[in-house]
């Protein structure tokens, strides 16, 4: 670039007037700040909506059989009455090094009751162990501890503790029907309350191991509803979900394997509609600064009108002059993005690992069955990055067109004369 007449005229004109260059190269540097900052922190925010999503309560993947959803019955579990080896099973499942945990589970509608309060919830029985390694509602219980297996404890949300006025300690009775068509009921202790900040999982399930509600229902120990998948990259589970299929086929009959993009679609198109709003942001900023860029070129090329009328007296030709001009846009161009990364990357370094916490002045926020925290992190965007950075480049080129045209069209004579 640089061994073109061409290419040294346009980036020496650069220095004439610094003041203007600065000030000129700041409003697309500023641009280019404020697109991929933004794009930075909303990519934030989805990331942690999905990442809540799937990871909360649910996980990435679902293993159950094909009849369970959406009436969630007692009765169709995976590998139907005969049920399945379930360790078996998680070991299939974990084979791929991108899984992070499995862990089964199984439901019931039931009722619960404590004193004078009785509610109707969903009972979910799972393994505590594994099931700290694939969710993370009861990693950090509010109160109390996990439930251990073989001594009738439970866990519920503090919303449920609290229409039951049950504390840590105290006994609930909870009544299931049993497979077999029995009434199953029994006594339970109640120690620990986790939080979603979820109203309707807080108030509604009451967690407890899955064998005392194998037991509760009746229910053999290889009969389970699910088994919960979590990957490392929850935009993973698509890929994972067909290797799981395929390494099940014909072992598991009937059983269907789910990832969470069927399970919350509305959640998919809401991330592909935020995608389409990053290229409105790059349109709406870099269509406001192509003004701005504009103005200053013209006024650059009229103060210049006698030096481009000596270049096309002389024999430059009115493409020469374009090209003059050009690179001039071209150079102001890479002075704008070196001066814009200069700005941006110590900030998007800072707010991705230290964002500042808002949720103590506003909560946490409900967002498509997710919790969303106000935590003001942002993430890294390469590609979007990489076109904010191409829009930068062409809204400095484009915004010089109309300014080499008009100094290309330079009348030599009226000019040189003082006309």
């Amino acid at each position: 670039m640089l061994q073109s007449p061409w290419s040294r005229i346009g980036l020496r004109n650069l220095g004439r007037n610094p003041k203007r260059t600065i000030l000129t190269a700041l409003g697309l540097a500023v641009g280019f700040f404020t697109s991929v900052v933004m794009v930075g922190w909303t990519q934030g925010l989805m990331n942690e909506m999905v990442d809540n999503a799937t990871g909360l309560v649910g996980g990435q993947i679902e293993i159950h059989d094909a009849e369970f959803l959406p009436e969630r019955s007692l009765y169709d579990t995976i590998g139907g009455r005969d049920g399945i080896d379930v360790e078996q099973l998680i070991a299939r499942v974990s084979e791929d090094e991108r899984i992070v945990a499995a862990a089964p589970r199984v439901y019931a509608g039931g009722l619960l009751s404590s004193g004078d309060a009785t509610l109707a919830g969903m009972l979910m029985g799972v393994d505590p162990e594994r099931e700290v390694a694939l969710s993370r509602f009861l990693d950090d219980l509010v109160t109390g501890r996990l439930p251990q297996p073989g001594r009738n404890e439970l866990v519920v949300g503090t919303e449920m503790a609290r229409q039951l006025e049950s504390d840590i300690g105290d006994e609930v009775v909870v009544v299931a029907p049993g497979a077999d068509g029995s009434m199953g009921n029994d006594l339970f202790t109640l120690v620990g309350t986790y939080r979603t900040g979820l109203v309707e999982i807080d108030s509604a399930f009451a967690v407890l191991p899955v064998q005392d509600l194998q037991a509760l229902v009746v229910l053999d120990e290889s009969r389970i509803h699910e088994v919960v998948v979590s990957t490392e990259d929850p935009w993973l589970a698509e890929e994972l979900a067909a290797v799981v299929a395929a390494t099940l086929e014909g072992e598991t009959p009937g059983a269907a394997v789910i990832p969470w993009t069927e399970l919350a679609p509305a959640i998919v198109e809401y991330t592909a509609l935020v995608d389409v709003f990053y290229f409105v942001i790059i349109v709406i900023v870099f269509g406001l600064a192509i003004f701005g860029v504009a103005n200053t070129m013209l006024m650059a090329t009229y103060e210049r009108r006698r030096e481009f009328a000596v270049m096309l007296a002389v024999g430059t030709t009115p493409r020469g002059v374009v090209q003059s001009v050009l690179y001039e846009a071209a150079a102001l161009g890479l002075f704008s993005l070196a001066l814009g990364v200069a700005i941006t990357w110590p900030v998007m370094v800072w707010w991705h690992n230290a964002p500042p916490d808002l949720t103590g002045l506003v909560g946490d926020i409900e967002m498509m069955g997710s919790v969303v925290s106000l935590t003001m992190r942002v993430e890294y965007d390469m590609g979007f990055t990489t076109v904010a950075a191409v829009a930068l480049m062409l809204t400095a080129l484009l915004s010089a067109l109309y300014p080499a045209f008009r100094a290309s069209r330079v009348p030599p004579a009226d000019i040189l004369s003082g006309l």
